[in-house]
């Protein structure tokens, strides 16, 4: 096994220390809508996501991150960290990058160290901080984006499986359902460029706009 995998599976594990499980990315106003009521709907909406929503453009943000951070450009980290930033479509979006991203940072600060990296403090969205650190630890790129889409996905289902309800065997077979998508799209965010940003996933952006003022709710996002 090597280091990278190891590596990669403490910082996308869901014990690692970011908080993600707190946020269902307007999942939860969808569920409360009737749109999504089975497995099957669960995994048509993440597919969606993954393809053509928010989570194909954190894929897309995660890979230009990680190459500014491979090669040493700061600067050109600050402006996909302001990019990220500036697409999130909804202040708990915002909310919920920013705060992801603080925690992954300072969680995977131990490794940085072991690198003798000087990391950068800013506060970055979390797309681009799992992208910087997985750059500067020399974590192959491919490997992060299929990791960040596959952790993005889990982290739905599991969010899905409190909400619809699902029971834990159709979860997990909707994330194998999921496994070919994954694979795709990392392998295309890893040829990507910042050209190759764009959403169509309408319904998902207006449930997150509408989950500001869902009362009551679970998640925070």
């Amino acid at each position: 096994m090597s280091l990278s995998l190891l590596r990669l599976l403490t910082f996308l594990s869901p014990a690692f220390p970011v908080g993600a499980f707190a946020y269902s990315s307007g999942l939860e106003t969808a569920v409360r809508d009737g749109r999504l009521g089975d497995a099957e709907a669960v995994c048509d909406w993440i597919g969606t996501l993954l393809r053509h929503g928010s989570l194909w453009n954190d894929l897309v943000l995660c890979a230009e991150a990680h190459r500014a951070a491979l090669a040493g450009d700061g600067s050109r980290l600050a402006e996909v960290a302001e990019l990220a930033t500036a697409l999130a479509g909804s202040a708990e979006r915002r909310q919920e990058a920013l705060a992801l991203g603080a925690a992954f940072a300072e969680a995977a600060r131990p490794w940085e160290d072991l690198q003798g990296v000087d990391a950068a403090t800013a506060v970055l969205p979390y797309c681009v901080a799992v992208g910087a650190v997985t750059g500067r630890v020399d974590i192959p790129l491919h490997d992060a984006l299929a990791a960040f889409a596959h952790a993005g996905a889990a982290n739905l289902v599991g969010a899905a499986t409190r909400l619809v309800p699902l029971g834990q065997s159709r979860a997990v077979a909707v994330l194998a359902r999921l496994e070919p998508v994954l694979l795709d799209v990392a392998a295309r965010a890893a040829l990507s460029d910042l050209d190759d940003l764009g959403t169509a996933a309408f319904f998902s952006e207006i449930a997150a706009l509408r989950h500001e003022a869902l009362s009551p709710r679970i998640f925070r996002s």
